[in-house]
């Protein structure tokens, strides 16, 4: 009987053994540095960026490999990368936000970046993880299935095209965050909106062709967009013209698939569609079309729109062959700068291929506000501003997050070591119960007034949390892009207003909920969130406007370790940055 069952097995073992052989090391090198450009058709400046490259270069792997990037930091400015979406399982090290799992890498230094992809297919990216660098030093990572395209669960496409929606502005970015910093204001809105690192043609009167990117088509061939929203504040809608799509997987979770004629897509999010020409498109010769993204403008309150986005459209040209190339492109409708009703429509109604194992027994619960408001001045503001004067900020259940300034924190819990890092006191509900998406509220001085802290949430190795993220009226409504490190989640139910703990457990999706790294947190309203504490470590939840996470908006999640060294913390690399 045993000869018999080995039998039966070796089928598998054989399989096991073939998969791991297959994986593959894939190493890169990321000059970090300055790189001379010219936009809008403005004089040459100098900005920050991988390889002399906008976007920076594309990481390729398949499901399985191990990926090395070996980061020289080239540039002025301290530097760290952050691989948004991997799991970084047994890698925590290399998970990238500064002064949270590494310090930054000083100019002239570098680091080597080491993680595996196995068990994620899909498209996730790169960027920085320090100041606003981000707003230029960012790429695209696609995780190619393990066994090619014909593994995909949808019709193989002809060919994928990597499209990365960015902001772009006049001024050193650098520069603009510590503005922001010491003066406690936030920055100024983005001067334009990119595709691929170029703005377009309907900007400043600059219609140069270099300004924008141009996609080379050909007819009756499928084309597969890997969509990224690398912006720095902005959610976006993207379209284009006599086209639509049918979308087919987010942040790198594949989806049942959803036919729309836009895209939503909030910064931190990808998006994988298929692209569907018109009947009129498939049966033309030739054709040119506008791809666009305008602002979602999903604030509410008494702040013109324009002050806080750039009511613009970014553009590039999709080019079938055949054509002339002379023939103007055309436009397509977009929806209206401030139309939650559709964003609401494409963020919620997007469900996982299959259904997904989801927790049902849940070990913590947490309540938590995601806010504006303000808190008293700093030592760090010493522009316009003195101890009697309160400065913007936001904040998660009321507590205004800084970063450690001397020690990781990931250095600190592995060291056990914590104290004058970080504390292990952060709420699971508000400290106030109130209306929290009323208009009335805004007028509660007591209510937008928060603290600065460093506070964690400790959670036991294999734990189930549950998270009601609830957006308050203080200050302004707006959809927040909430994302965590680390993991994915369950996104169980979304609505308007203030969540209902009786009647809104009825809405939870536990057969296929979309899963995520990132969620857009409906504006004047709620979102509910599940997810599996298996992965030792300290691991940053924030809001992916950087406008947001200066001034405060997010948390840290500290996961325990396991039983056995495989889900223990491993010991930091030999070349980890020190500060």
């Amino acid at each position: 009987m045993a000869r018999s069952w080995s039998l039966l097995l070796l089928p598998f073992a054989l399989a096991l053994v073939a998969s791991v052989a297959q994986a593959a090391v894939v190493e890169y090198t990321f000059n970090v540095g300055n790189l001379s450009i010219s936009q809008l058709c403005q004089q040459e400046m100098i900005i920050t960026a991988v390889n002399g490259q906008l976007p920076g270069p594309t990481i390729v792997a398949t499901e399985g490999d191990t990926v090395v990037v070996h980061m020289v930091n080239e540039s002025p400015y301290n530097m760290t990368i952050h691989w948004h979406g991997i799991f970084q399982r047994g890698t925590p090290w290399a998970d990238g936000p500064a002064m949270v799992t590494q310090c930054p890498v000083r100019p002239g230094g570098n680091y080597t970046y080491r993680f595996n992809v196995t068990g994620q297919e899909g498209t996730l990216w790169w960027h920085s993880h320090f100041s606003f660098l981000r707003a230029t030093v960012y790429g695209a990572l696609i995780i190619k299935p393990r066994g090619g395209a014909k593994a995909y669960p949808f019709p193989v496409p002809d060919e994928e095209v990597v499209v990365i929606l960015g902001e772009w502005w006049k001024r050193n970015v650098y520069d603009l965050q510590q503005e922001a910093l010491h003066t406690g204001i936030p920055a100024a809105h983005a001067d334009a909106y990119t595709i691929n690192g170029k703005p377009g043609g309907f900007y400043d009167n600059c219609s140069a062709p270099n300004q924008t990117h141009k996609f080379e088509l050909k007819q009756n061939k499928t084309y597969m967009l890997r969509i990224i929203n690398a912006a720095l504040n902005t959610p976006l809608f993207f379209k284009v013209a006599n086209h639509s799509f049918n979308v087919v997987a987010a942040d790198a979770c594949y989806t049942k698939p959803y036919k729309t004629d836009v895209v939503v897509i909030s910064p931190g999010q990808t998006v994988d569609a298929l692209l569907v020409p018109d009947a009129g498109v498939a049966a033309a010769v030739g054709g040119r079309y506008y791809m666009a993204v305008i602002p979602y403008n999903s604030a509410v309150n008494a702040i013109n729109a324009s002050v806080l986005y750039s009511l613009t459209n970014g553009t590039a040209i999709v080019e079938y062959a055949g054509g002339p190339a002379t023939s103007p492109p055309m436009l397509p409708e977009m929806p209206e700068y401030n139309d939650t009703a559709t964003a609401h429509r494409f963020l919620s109604n997007m469900t996982a291929l299959v259904p997904n194992r989801v927790p049902l027994a849940v070990d913590t619960h947490m309540f938590v506000t995601v806010s504006m408001g303000d808190t008293f001045c700093g030592p760090e503001q010493t522009m316009e501003c003195n101890k009697n004067r309160t400065i913007f900020a936001s904040s998660m259940n009321n507590a205004s997050f800084i970063l450690p300034n001397t020690t990781s924190m990931l250095e600190a819990m592995y060291k056990g070591s914590i104290d004058g890092v970080y504390t292990r006191d952060f709420p699971d509900t508000p400290p106030i119960v109130f209306d929290y998406t009323a208009d009335a509220s805004e007028q509660n001085a007591t209510l937008k007034h928060t603290f600065k802290s460093t506070k964690v949430k400790t959670l036991k190795y294999n734990s189930t949390v549950q998270m009601v993220l609830q957006n308050t009226r203080l200050v302004s409504k707006e959809s927040h892009p909430m994302h965590l490190h680390g993991f994915n989640f369950f996104v169980l139910a979304q609505g308007l207003g203030n969540y209902n703990e009786t009647t809104d457990p009825a809405k939870f999706n536990l057969v296929d909920p979309q899963e995520r790294n990132t969620v857009a947190v409906p504006t004047g309203g709620w979102a509910v969130i599940r997810f599996i504490a298996d992965n030792p470590g300290v691991w940053f939840m924030h809001c992916h406007f950087d406008a947001h996470l200066e001034f405060g908006l997010g948390m840290v999640f500290e996961v325990q370790n396991g039983p056995t060294p495989e889900t223990s913390l491993p010991p930091p690399p030999s070349d980890l940055p020190q500060c």
